[in-house]
């Protein structure tokens, strides 16, 4: 996620409670759509979409932290 903004986002991981706690939240809703999709049960489908769309609205959050973070450091 955002490889243009892996020196930020090591910084911010180190630095930054609130993204941090961002990140790792997107990263475990990660793994359960993926263990959802390797289920490969329509029955999960309806979940699968709201944890996408979680993850969808925390990866907007955390890139815009990104943008701000390299917007103060010029």
């Amino acid at each position: 996620m955002f490889p243009e903004y892996r020196e930020q986002i090591a910084h911010l991981r180190a630095t930054d409670r609130h993204f941090n706690r961002l990140f790792e939240e997107h990263n475990l809703l990660d793994h359960e759509v993926q263990r959802l999709e390797d289920k490969h049960s329509l029955a999960f489908q309806m979940e699968i979409d709201t944890l996408k769309r979680q993850k969808l609205a925390l990866k907007e959050q955390l890139y815009s932290l990104l943008r701000k973070e390299a917007a103060d450091a010029t």
